[in-house]
């Protein structure tokens, strides 16, 4: 006959979770002896061990309680759904390890190769490289967000990025990083950048200076990134919604649509 702290042992537990599990009415309390202490067979041993694997599967103390008075064709199948559950939730933290992997180990492996390459030409021009990040946190948050259509939007901005006009506006808010909000030649940067979106819009639609499928939550987490990073977007965005269009990471033409001379 064993002790509690015998008992403990042999199953590996604390005493604190015996007496817990009794509590809970999962293992039977035994009788004192004489000498006023509580004594424990093997078969408790087995008992508890039970309730400790279950217990540390994620199971429920309700669903343990249960499973201990099951049959063992029951049994056997509540064991299997909880092997199941259990591994659809290793591959799901091995997917997330993944992803914390890639996000450690480079834009190569954390974006499609067509980001990547798209980030690689605006080094190549020469764009600051708080606007290169900048892009590449907001291409990470697509990629996760709508992984089917990032290459699709990347191949899209690819092409863009070969107008002078748009390699010009690149370069110039690469400068307006460093100027305060209310710095004039934001006015400017604004009428370079409503002509040059207007002319776009004016030749391939309206749809393609901005995606119309994106959510509007989505559309202000992407927002709420450029804001954070590059401070004078937000008051662009003032300056362009004079000029015509709304919006920074989903474009909107507005009713007004004139662009200063």
């Amino acid at each position: 006959m064993l002790t509690i702290g015998e008992l403990a042992s042999y199953a590996g537990v604390t005493v604190r979770a015996v007496r817990h599990y009794h509590a809970k009415g999962l293992l039977p309390e035994p009788e004192r002896d004489q000498s006023g202490y509580r004594r424990y067979d093997a078969g408790a041993v087995l008992e508890l061990i039970k309730i400790r694997t279950l217990a540390q599967a994620g199971v429920p103390l309700a669903r343990v309680r249960e499973l201990l008075q099951a049959d063992e064709e029951r049994f056997a199948a509540a064991v299997a759904e909880i092997d199941q559950r259990l591994r659809a939730e290793i591959r799901e933290r091995q997917r997330h390890l993944e992803q914390i992997a890639r996000l450690a180990s480079g834009e190569s492996l954390a974006l499609p190769p067509e980001v990547v390459e798209f980030l690689d030409r605006l080094r190549a021009l020469g764009v600051d490289e708080r606007i290169v990040r900048l892009e590449r946190d907001g291409w990470i948050v697509v990629a996760a967000h709508s992984p089917g259509r990032a290459p699709e939007w990347a191949a899209r901005k690819r092409e863009q990025i070969a107008d002078p006009g748009l390699v010009d506006f690149y370069l110039t808010l690469s400068q307006a990083l460093d100027w305060a909000g209310d710095d004039p030649r934001l006015m400017e940067l604004a009428d370079r950048l409503a002509a040059y979106i207007t002319r776009l819009a004016d030749e391939r639609g309206d749809d393609y200076v901005a995606d119309v499928d994106l959510e509007l939550p989505f559309v202000k987490l992407m927002d709420t990134v450029a804001f954070e990073a590059a401070p004078p977007a937000r008051r662009l965005i003032e300056l362009l919604k004079e000029r015509g269009w709304a919006g920074w990471t989903k474009l909107e033409r507005t009713c007004t649509r004139a662009v200063r001379d």
